[in-house]
């Protein structure tokens, strides 16, 4: 099915909800973009991902202006969720020849290499800025949140070793979380006891990989690739999250429970996977209908203000299923900026 609503009408969304995304949201942990952790990460690397699309010149100095405002925070909240925000670093180093974006982006990727905990399997512990502490656990939103981070900085200054390393950290996420029933992921892994805990085929979960693989994949081009089976269990996952989606467009919460309600950003970072996948050549063609689908039912959650509605709040992982449809719904910076990633793949210059 192809997308029906106008280029003019989609620039215009995606120009409110980036509007929306700057309004002063001081003390609103969702929507403020002026702290450093996942939420304002996922916030401006979608800002960027708006730039690249549209080169408003604008957008590239709001996002310098951030950078230089609020990158003394990172020194006192290193843990590997709130590695999200250095992901533009390179492209801000490309962009101004500022020495600090590439000095900061190399110190924290040597970080990541020698002094981020790691699970016994090799992959990056799930730590987190909040006073809470997930013991060798493994979680999909680490693929988005650092290993994204670490393909840019292998694409800028074409070190092999934080290629390998992004690769290597994609294809254990990929195994390790990976429902062999159905393909999709779960959303986490516990290495000590050696299951997926509540075993809740999230959404969001999944949303954070299928985005952020075709990301890793570009920026790798030339230095490194994904193994086949790798490449296999990621198309596995794509085409069981096209079976999950519920018929007005949109996947619920947790996919396998159409009771639940519907979720915005998990949806829309999936639609923007597959079109980005379908680019990269992982997908093909045919997928695109489920994105375009997507798409059509997210416009309808934008309100005239930019306001991206219909998104579960911040979700560890939780005791069991069921306690997932009890996440309340309130805009974010990532619902903000999943969708606007999506926007920004449509974008018409």
């Amino acid at each position: 099915m192809p997308n029906t609503i106008s280029s003019l009408t989609l620039n215009q969304t995606a120009d409110q909800v980036y509007q929306f995304m700057l309004l002063d949201h001081l003390g609103n942990w969702g929507m403020d973009i002026h702290h450093w952790d996942w939420v304002p990460g996922v916030g401006v690397i979608s800002m960027l991902a708006y730039y690249e699309s549209t080169q408003k010149r604008e957008v590239l100095d709001d996002l310098v202006m951030w950078a230089r405002r609020n990158m003394q925070q990172s020194e006192h909240v290193k843990v590997i969720n709130s590695m999200a925000p250095f992901t533009i670093f390179p492209a801000l180093y490309t962009h101004t020849q500022d020495p600090i974006f590439l000095e900061q982006a190399e110190y924290i990727g040597r970080w990541m290499l020698t002094e981020a905990p790691r699970t016994r399997e090799g992959a990056f512990e799930h730590t987190v800025t909040e006073n809470v502490s997930f013991p060798e656990q493994v979680w999909a939103d680490t693929i988005f949140m650092a290993v994204l981070f670490l393909a840019r900085l292998a694409h800028l200054t074409g070190e092999a070793i934080y290629a390998r390393e992004a690769i290597k950290q994609l294809e254990l996420h990929l195994s390790l979380l990976e429902d062999k029933e159905t393909g999709v992921l779960f959303h986490g892994w516990n290495c000590i006891a050696q299951d997926h805990m509540s075993a809740a085929r999230w959404t969001r979960a999944n949303a954070w990989i299928a985005v952020g693989t075709p990301m890793i994949v570009q920026e790798l081009k030339g230095l490194a690739s994904l193994s086949e089976q790798a490449i296999e269990r990621y198309r596995a996952m794509m085409h069981g999250l096209i079976h999950f989606q519920q018929s007005e467009g949109l996947w619920t919460t947790v996919m396998d429970r159409s009771d639940f309600y519907p979720e915005v950003s998990g949806s829309a970072g999936i639609a923007c996977g597959i079109l980005k996948a379908v680019r990269q050549g992982l997908l093909d063609n045919s997928c695109q209908d489920s994105a375009f689908r997507a798409l059509n039912a997210i416009m309808i959650k934008i309100l005239p203000s930019g306001e991206v509605t219909c998104v579960s709040g911040g979700t560890p992982v939780m005791p069991s299923i069921e306690a997932y449809n009890e996440i309340p719904c309130h805009p974010t910076l990532y619902g903000q900026g999943l969708v606007l990633m999506l926007l920004s793949e449509l974008y018409v210059k």
